[in-house]
């Protein structure tokens, strides 16, 4: 350990510590542009130059390491004097438009100036002026005249994101940041350089010109997007949600936030937002007040319920939905002996869940996945389904972590792997078996060998046919080689559900297989939400009433339901979140309900009410909470271990068989409905990626128009040759455009138009 005084203010460090990180250690602040605490250092801003002892000049505390009995002193002369120096510097060619500009009010560069720099500048010259460029839909370097070159950005591209998508060209007054030639930023973290640029060169392109800072109200909330539970900052005015920011949680996403997270409240306000309840007579739609709606709720579940027996009565819900409210929806189902409640939207294998002993959660916490040695990742497509995650588990590669991945194709992951495999789905679970029986393949070795590992399986595994005997497979191996068996849940309160044991009777694929007579769906939208959305959408058409508690009207539920029921999203409610760490996160509503929206958890209270069943009589959800986990999320609950034996069933790997997972901005309702973000080119409709030999058997070109055939639906597709595609593979993300296809992860038809 080293001794440091600064500002006559001694502590210890250790080796290695920078000058400004002890000065961070102590509460004093030393100003700067350049330096952050997640990037690597540059020292090019030199704003956090300081004295120290015996040094001929000014040193950048960023830059400078400890030494054992360093003196530093950070408000000198000579320092003030090298800190004024640089800003003057600073400032030469800055424009000085703050009162036009998107960052006034909490721009670095205004802060330090006021505090560091002079009143007047020396310099009458003309300023030098950037042309503005283009770096896509979300991220605005209209005003490059402002950058200061602190190269934030860049070594964030490159370190964090993985790929650098954006550089600092020409050499002196000539120098300029600007992305890759003709190529916007792509990244699916880009969205962080806005926050790290401490001036206003690079800022939000769908905020630009909204609102100044100062009008904004601030609220904490949590991530409805994903199961990371990634904590946010919602800046409100006039009671809508204007900008959304991360809140620091080291523990969960850190400093950062993805682009989904940050820009999907553009959807909030989507003209597909319902604002009434609707409820379809003669064919047509009338709006009518609430109580109208919810007596007709009460009316059709009596009367079917009566006529064709409780059994022939089904309710969909979203794992998105908060804890309180899937409470409720338990509790109104038991209330009227309703057996069929399903949150499983994805999942195909219903023999999974007879012998689940708890609730599937990732087995550790987030920060304890990335101090693993070794990590085995099965069938995930880790930046679509969980991007920050992802970026925690790159700068993990870095230090210790081996990292190997068994997927359907080799995803481009911007990091050093240990192993990659592209196999077709039905060998994953014989080459897990394969592994638990030879500990001295590469794999099984890095796993057996290290102190601390770990086998995560993806929403591929999860939407798996033979979900089953693939978690046995892996469970088995995780025994044999002491590691911690885990999954990545698929939506942000899907532990939460498991907890509640909401999840009973058929499941969604069995009731789309079987229609009922009456279906309730929570926040669903059956034709991309579910499976096989075209046999969902078959089934309710069967049903005398479907009655959809939904955000957003679409075609599939205009066609389908006799009632809507308006309900309000996460910012416009309270509730809670379980993420996949097992981790509790309530938060409260950030504005008002859009028109004549309910919180769903409001809505199934009064219905519990007008059925005359006790135990709805809440005021809050904090009552709910505490009535449906009065201790807390329990360790008993979260178990990853099952009693089910099951062996893989025939490998069948001469099937063509759909992979891909979920687009990653085809989510959820709220995602698919931000332009911003269906801007992008993640959004862009996708080619039918295959691998090269798959397409001449097929006797298909790269680049061809084709068929493709899955669930009685049949859509145009342009192929694409992929040699990091298994065999026998199609590898086509689900989309809007696609949806009226089958299951992910099923067989799939290719034919030549």
């Amino acid at each position: 350990m080293l001794q440091i005084e600064i500002d006559g203010k001694q502590t210890t460090v250790a080796q290695g510590t920078t000058v400004i990180e002890a000065a961070h250690q102590l509460g004093t602040y030393i100003p700067h542009f350049c330096y952050h605490k997640k990037l690597s250092i540059a020292a090019n801003c030199r704003m956090c130059l300081v004295d120290v002892e015996k040094a001929p000049k000014p040193l950048p505390a960023c830059a400078t390491p400890v030494t054992d009995g360093m003196i530093v002193r950070t408000h000198s002369p000579k320092a003030k004097e090298a800190q004024a120096g640089v800003m003057e510097f600073l400032l030469i060619n800055h424009p000085l438009d703050c009162p036009v500009c998107d960052q006034g009010g909490e721009c670095q560069l205004q802060d330090l100036a006021v505090g560091y720099g002079k009143t007047a500048s020396r310099y009458t010259e003309e300023k030098r002026a950037v042309v503005g460029k283009d770096m896509g839909p979300l991220v605005s370097a209209e005003e490059m005249s402002r950058c200061i070159h602190c190269t934030r950005c860049v070594r964030f591209t490159e370190e964090i994101a993985g790929v650098q998508e954006i550089a600092m060209a020409g050499r002196g007054e000539h120098s300029e940041i600007m992305p890759f030639i003709g190529r916007a930023v792509e990244t699916e973290l880009s969205g962080n350089v806005i926050d790290l640029c401490p001036v206003g060169a690079l800022t939000s392109k769908p905020f630009r010109f909204d609102a100044r800072s100062w009008e904004l109200n601030r609220r904490k909330s949590v991530s409805a997007h994903d199961a990371l539970g990634s904590n946010l900052i919602v800046q409100t005015k006039e009671h809508t949600v204007r900008r959304v920011l991360p809140l620091e949680n080291e523990a969960i996403n850190e400093c950062w936030l993805s682009d989904r997270d940050r820009f999907a409240y553009e959807g909030l306000y989507h003209q597909s937002r319902l604002k009434t309840p609707h409820i379809k007579h003669g064919g047509e739609w009338k709006p009518v007040d609430w109580p109208t709606a919810l007596e007709y709720v009460r009316k059709t579940l009596d009367c079917i319920a009566k006529e064709e027996g409780k059994d022939s009565v089904g309710i969909w819900a979203n794992p998105m939905n908060t804890l309180e409210e899937l409470y409720l929806a338990k509790k109104l189902a038991a209330g009227l002996g309703i057996k069929h409640f399903d949150t499983r939207l994805r999942q195909q294998d219903s023999r999974f869940s007879d012998g689940l002993s708890g609730a599937q959660w990732l087995g550790q916490s987030i920060e304890d996945l990335a101090a693993n040695e070794a990590l085995l990742v099965v069938g995930a497509n880790l930046r679509k389904e969980q991007p920050l995650l992802t970026a925690r588990l790159r700068r993990a590669t870095h230090e210790q972590l081996k990292l190997s991945i068994i997927g359907s194709s080799k995803e481009t992951l911007y990091m050093d792997l240990a192993a990659q495999e592209a196999l077709h789905p039905s060998a994953w679970a014989g080459r897990l078996n394969d592994l638990a029986a030879d500990l001295n393949q590469d794999i099984a070795a890095d796993l057996k060998n290290a102190e601390k590992a770990a086998i995560v399986l993806g929403a591929e595994v999860q939407n798996h046919p033979d979900y089953a005997a693939i978690y046995a497979a892996a469970q088995r191996l995780a025994e044999q080689t002491g590691a911690t068996l885990g999954i990545l849940p698929q939506a942000a309160n899907s532990v939460g559900a498991d907890i509640l044991g909401v999840n009973a009777g058929q499941s969604i694929a069995a009731m789309s297989a079987a229609p009922k007579k009456a279906v309730l769906l929570l926040n669903v939208e059956p034709e991309i939400d579910v499976a096989n959305g075209a046999q969902a959408v078959a089934a309710l058409k069967q049903a005398q009433s479907v009655m959809a508690f939904t955000p957003f009207v679409s075609d599939t539920l205009l066609d389908v339901c006799d009632i809507l029921l308006p309900i309000a999203p996460f910012t416009e409610t309270s509730g809670s979140f379980v993420n996949m760490e097992g981790r509790l996160q309530s938060f409260h509503g950030v504005v008002q309900g859009y028109g004549e929206s309910r919180p769903l958890w409001k809505i199934l209270r009064v219905l519990g009410n007008l059925f005359e069943l006790d135990g709805f009589d809440y005021h809050d959800t904090a009552a709910i909470l505490q009535e449906a986990l009065p201790q807390g999320v329990q360790q008993t609950r979260l178990n990853n271990r099952t009693t089910l034996e099951t062996k893989a069933q025939a490998v069948q790997t001469a099937s063509l068989v759909r992979v891909g997972g979920v687009g990653l901005y085809h989510t959820d309702a709220i995602v698919r409905r931000s332009a911003p973000l269906q801007e992008t080119s993640h959004a862009a409709v996708p080619a039918a990626r295959v691998h090269p030999a798959t397409l001449a058997k097929l006797g298909l070109q790269d680049g061809a128009n084709a068929t493709a055939k899955q669930g009685g639906a049949a859509i145009n597709v342009i192929v694409a040759a992929d040699a990091a595609v298994a065999g026998n593979v199609v590898y086509l993300p689900l989309h809007t455009e696609n949806a009226a296809l089958g299951a992910l992860m099923d067989t799939i038809e290719l034919v030549g138009v």
